[in-house]
């Protein structure tokens, strides 16, 4: 690996980033030689991919840059890189912890066509189709009350807190004057520690107020202030709402007891 970080910046400038910012990455088993999943790079995610020895890619639906199993543990170690003819695209070949794919499969390919899905493919990609399939899910979205789109409320609620946690994450290494967040890091605990308890204390006020737009105000910085601390020790909060889905069906009692044991 030692010797990718020394060619990070001439394989850097080997690619050709003026046809586009984002360089897609094709990856493959190092010992299969499968293709598990294509995705795409920007500098920064290119850089630390080298330096690191494991795969990052630029999320193009969350704008930001990401660990392969930086959630799951299915992480992506690089074996050895190698550059297109035409100096934009890479192939990484490594070694693969899990499945590579979100669904649980092996590869991100795991949908066979044959000659009959031409038109089916065809289709899949048309544009008008696609805007035209779009549109109707907004519509019936906008009027779905269903638990389906509940689920996709959910699911939005999740990205907004993955978004937060790895805004908080990159705060943490930044100058203490660049933000409000960074200067609660150089603080350390005692530092954010404080102004969790101070929230606690505006969420008791806005209660007894029976304030409910300021209930709400008040917890969104209570719950601000409790991800900055979860960031500061790398805890996702994924990992809370796993406890939190833990306990559901479990009667305080019993937690309490399980807590003595």
């Amino acid at each position: 690996m030692a010797d990718y970080i020394a060619a990070s910046g001439e394989l850097a400038d080997k690619l050709d980033w003026d046809k586009s910012p984002l360089i897609p990455a094709v990856v493959q088993d190092s010992s299969t030689k499968e293709v598990l999943m294509l995705a795409f790079m920007d500098k920064q995610a290119l850089q630390l991919t080298l330096e690191s020895g494991y795969m990052h890619y630029f999320s193009r639906s969350k704008n930001r840059i990401w660990k392969k199993g930086e959630r799951s543990g299915h992480t992506q170690k690089v074996e050895s890189i190698a550059l297109d003819c035409d100096n934009d695209a890479l192939l990484f070949s490594i070694t693969q912890v899990g499945a590579a794919c979100h669904t649980g499969h092996k590869s991100c390919f795991f949908h066979k066509l044959d000659s009959s899905s031409a038109k089916e493919l065809e289709s899949t990609f048309s544009m008008d189709s696609a805007c035209a399939l779009e549109s109707k899910t907004l519509e019936s979205n906008a009027l779905d009350s269903s638990p389906k789109a509940h689920a996709s409320d959910l699911s939005q609620a999740y990205d907004i807190m993955d978004t937060l946690y790895h805004t908080l994450l990159e705060r943490k290494s930044a100058p203490e004057s660049s933000s409000y967040t960074a200067s609660l890091y150089a603080k350390g605990v005692n530092g954010f520690g404080k102004k969790i308890i101070e929230e606690a204390g505006e969420v008791l006020l806005a209660l007894k107020d029976k304030d409910s737009g300021q209930i709400v105000y008040e917890c969104a910085d209570l719950l601000y202030h409790i991800l900055v601390g979860l960031a500061y020790y790398n805890i996702h909060p994924e990992q809370v709402l796993a406890e939190l889905q833990r306990r559901l069906g479990l009667s305080g009692l019993e937690e309490k007891a399980r807590r003595g044991q």
